[in-house]
């Protein structure tokens, strides 16, 4: 039987991960793994093909690639080179999968998030080392730029509500409808289940995106359905709850007392309760004062700065280095 609790993460990984906590198949839902243990690498693709898995999973029917590397928290500039070529292989897989097979596409890629707030400004440092060429392309024409095919790429940061007053998708909707980019792709900070993975994971989806929705501030999602024209979704787990660090914490307190030879018995007895129990549990305990807070690791400033270049020399290498 499923067991319906909330766990606050982006990750259709993460979500598939409860399911299989509880022995519970999701008909519909595919996952593969591979490993490069040379490089300490794995990636996880998760299908949802039938809307009862996307209605399982909450999430939409589509291919979500996730890209585990320890290294891309690690200030290694070969290190983050090798990430990036890697993770532009994975975009162009999924852009290949939308696209209708123009050599020439013009590409409008969107920063969301909040540059004044560090853990959620991903998405305007990514857009600050892009790479951009409509304008060049639209001026003087493609061979401007010294080769036979060259992609048109453009730039946007919206922004968030509070600072602006709009919806996002409503910016984004107006630009599109202006530019007729043949695709668009949203880079977002995300929330994750597992603080592992916080900066050393990032999501590839061709679903689009829901800005805010790992962190309970659901807005207006950038999909194909709303923009009009197809949208890949990158997003790097940058924050989590924190009834998910007492959570982890209380599962370690319960191995050690299941160790314990005098203190066994309450060990098998907090163990009895499942994943979705002890997680309410320890949100009751924590209620009010920490239930709905999130956390960010120390250096978070390094780790976004250092992330949001390799993202954009991953794309800056599709769309400008491969044209």
């Amino acid at each position: 039987m499923m067991r319906n609790y909330s766990v606050r993460t982006d990750l259709a990984l993460e979500e598939k991960e409860r399911f299989e906590s509880d022995n519970v198949e999701i008909p519909g839902v595919v996952l593969d793994e591979t490993y490069d243990e040379e490089r300490e690498i794995k990636v996880t693709r998760v299908e949802i093909k039938t809307e009862n898995g996307a209605k399982a999973m909450g999430k939409p029917v589509g291919t979500y690639l996730t890209f585990e590397a320890p290294d891309l928290a690690v200030p290694d500039e070969e290190s983050h080179m090798e990430i990036a070529e890697k993770l532009s292989g994975h975009i162009l897989e999924l852009i290949r999968k939308k696209s209708s097979g123009e050599e020439d596409l013009s590409v409008l890629i969107v920063g969301l998030g909040n540059r004044e707030v560090t853990p959620d400004a991903l998405g305007p440092y990514v857009a600050d080392h892009l790479c951009v060429t409509r304008h060049i392309v639209k001026e003087y024409g493609k061979y401007a730029m010294g080769m036979e095919h060259a992609n048109m790429i453009s730039a946007v940061v919206p922004g968030v509500t509070g600072q602006t007053g709009m919806e996002t998708a409503e910016i984004v909707r107006g630009i599109v409808r202006e530019t007729k980019p043949d695709m668009v792709i949203a880079v977002d900070a995300l929330a994750a289940r597992n603080s592992r993975r916080l900066n050393r994971t990032v999501q590839i989806a061709d679903t689009g995106i829901h800005p805010g929705s790992g962190v309970g501030n659901h807005r207006s999602g950038l999909t194909e359905e709303s923009l009009g024209v197809p949208v890949i979704g990158i997003g790097v787990p940058t924050v989590v709850d924190a009834a998910t660090i007492v959570n982890d914490t209380m599962e370690n307190f319960i191995r050690a007392l299941e160790s314990s030879e005098s203190l066994k018995g309450v060990g098998e007895v907090l163990r009895s309760y499942n994943p979705g129990e002890k997680y309410e549990f320890v949100r009751e305990l924590i209620s009010p004062h920490l239930n709905g807070m999130f956390v960010t690791p120390k250096d978070v400033d390094e780790m976004i700065h250092q992330i949001s270049h390799t993202i954009s020399e991953a794309l800056n290498m599709l769309f400008v280095n491969r044209a």
